[in-house]
């Protein structure tokens, strides 16, 4: 049976945060993830932590008040899609502990399922990754304020999963994300 959208009536959306370091593998994940699923039949939605904040705010800079602002917007949008049946998976650094809890509780209380991901990848090796050159711009005194490496990020103390890119390839973190997913009823 379906919803007239489309969508199976047991389908749930919900959202899934993935929070790391810069180079952590996040958007990797959600990337791999968001395919998975759609192969499945899933609806999906990509929300990557950079392509947002070009969007919705560019005017931002990246103070610790700037960074909350950015997080909350992205949340904000997450929920909605989630509350109409759209798994939205979530790539964003989002540094600080109070802003992930303030994204956590906007979900609980439009009743919208979530799920925070800590993608746990050592600094030494997101360096070493550098994905998009920040720890040798940093490094080259080039770059300030870089997560992790001169400004703080907040480890989550309590996150539904924690994901060691470092210790396995990109499609077994995909899948121990996709079975939490599976577990908490969110596909």
């Amino acid at each position: 049976m379906s919803e007239p959208n489309g969508t199976p009536a047991e389908w749930q959306g919900g959202t899934v945060w993935l929070t790391g370091l810069p180079s952590a593998g996040k958007t990797t994940i959600a990337t791999g993830l968001a395919g998975r699923l759609r192969a499945e039949g899933h609806r999906v939605q990509v929300l990557d932590g950079d392509e947002v904040r070009a969007a919705l705010s560019a005017e931002l800079g990246f103070s610790k008040e700037d960074r909350d602002v950015n997080v909350r917007r992205i949340g904000y949008v997450a929920a909605l899609l989630a509350e109409h049946g759209v798994t939205v998976l979530v790539p964003v650094i989002a540094p600080y502990a109070q802003s992930r809890a303030a994204v956590r509780e906007l979900h609980a209380a439009r009743g919208a399922r979530y799920a925070e991901v800590h993608v746990a990848t050592p600094l030494e090796v997101c360096a070493d990754r550098d994905v998009k050159s920040l720890y040798a711009r940093q490094a080259a005194g080039e770059l300030s304020g870089l997560t992790g490496a001169d400004d703080p990020y907040e480890v989550p103390v309590d996150p539904d999963l924690r994901v060691h890119t470092q210790d396995q390839t990109v499609d077994e973190s995909v899948r121990q994300v996709r079975a939490l997913l599976t577990a908490r009823g969110l596909s």
